[in-house]
């Protein structure tokens, strides 16, 4: 059963472990592009992309003016893999310091965002260490989870306890109240960034008319 999304509960999805509020959406449209893949993979990559963007009306472009592309997805079998990757330490702060905590933690994923002057996301670097769990995952779904946990500035603890991806009969979705969120978040009348915890009134009240749509 999808759960009531109170203010208390969104607000929680969007405070950082430090206990700061931070809200962040995209304002320019995402341009892909996936490294260490089979070329099979990519078209269904793309497509897992390109239905999460769907919720939030963002569009897939070719390139982005400021850098080619904003939104990169990095593949590998083992984290120290990508220390062979050219530019990696200028995109990642610490990238070094990084790749031996990514070790240490037994990690799969990462996601490193930077931001516009305003606060909007202008860009995302993600990172994939292919373990048994994620090699499981067809690659359009596994793209659907990654763009579910990129398109917004989500909490680093929002996701800890639960997938942002459903399973109905017709296959993977982005469970409704994620995709209600990720709707309510790219409103128009909202802010691209906010600190401000109020905020979370204003996507719980959107997101709960929407999942009422949904019902």
């Amino acid at each position: 059963m999808t759960e009531v999304l109170t203010p208390e509960r969104v607000a929680g999805m969007f405070t950082q472990s430090d206990g700061a509020f931070r809200f962040a959406r995209w304002a320019r449209p995402l341009a892909p592009v996936i490294f260490g893949t089979d070329d099979a993979s990519l078209g269904p990559l793309k497509d897992g992309l390109r239905v999460v963007a769907s919720l939030a009306d963002l569009s897939l472009v070719e390139a982005d003016p400021e850098f080619g592309s904003n939104f990169m997805m990095f593949f590998c079998r083992d984290w120290a893999e990508l220390r062979d990757v050219p530019d990696m330490g200028r995109m990642l702060p610490d990238f070094d310091g990084l790749i031996g905590r990514l070790e240490a933690a037994g990690a799969n994923q990462y996601r490193h965002f930077a931001h516009e002057p305003d606060g909007a996301i202008r860009f995302c670097v993600c990172l994939l260490r292919m373990d048994a769990a994620l090699a499981a995952m067809p690659a359009e779904d596994l793209a659907q989870l990654q763009a579910a946990r990129s398109l917004l500035l989500w909490s680093d603890t929002a996701f800890r306890d639960r997938s942002p991806l459903a399973q109905v009969p017709a296959g993977t979705i982005v469970a409704p109240d994620v995709a209600a969120l990720i709707r309510a978040g790219y409103d128009r009348a909202l802010p691209d960034a906010s600190d401000d915890p109020a905020l979370a009134y204003r996507l719980a009240a959107r997101a709960g008319l929407l999942l009422g749509d949904l019902a």
